[in-house]
């Protein structure tokens, strides 16, 4: 794919067009089955558009491929590398709507960039140094009280130190 904007768009264009063509499409058809105008969808495959991700899906979903595969392409995601990428599983949770794939996706790539790319550079906000808990905070491994104690903390014993038995 091109470093060009003006390529990048061309490039992702005659992706589509050649996917519309291994699936023995016309243009008026994928339109149809994506419910995009036949118009605008020549309009992407001459590279004159840019499509949004949800059109991509869209595109994506009616020509019965990834919608990662148009977002690596379009470049809105980066080809896999072999790390994980969390962006690229919030894209193909099949649970979210599109909406909800791209706020998260914005949200997690703004944290990204705010700690520039350094793995865990922040400490866990809930231990305080030296691994001990913060002040209020339950040590680690208690479990929430069951005897409807707002703040308890339990052990999974009764208060007279027994084993909780069920009934």
């Amino acid at each position: 794919m091109g470093t060009d904007p003006a390529e990048k768009w061309n490039d992702l264009g005659a992706f589509i067009r050649e996917q519309r063509g291994s699936a023995r499409l016309s243009l008026r058809r994928l339109s149809e089955l994506a419910g995009i105008s036949n118009p605008y969808l020549s309009q992407i495959e001459r590279g004159l558009r840019r499509p949004s991700a949800e059109i991509l899906q869209q595109i994506a979903k009616a020509l019965r491929i990834s919608a990662e595969t148009l977002y690596v392409q379009a470049g809105i995601l980066d080809p896999p590398d072999g790390t994980p990428d969390l962006a690229r599983q919030i894209l193909a949770d099949p649970y979210l709507s599109e909406e909800q794939k791209q706020a998260l996706v914005r949200i997690y790539l703004s944290f990204r960039r705010e700690h520039d790319g350094e793995p865990g550079s922040e400490a866990d906000p809930g231990v305080a140094s030296g691994g001990d808990p913060a002040p209020g905070e339950p040590p680690p491994g208690a479990t929430a009280a069951t005897d409807g104690t707002p703040g308890a903390v339990g052990n999974g014993h009764h208060p007279g130190g027994e084993p909780h038995r069920s009934r």
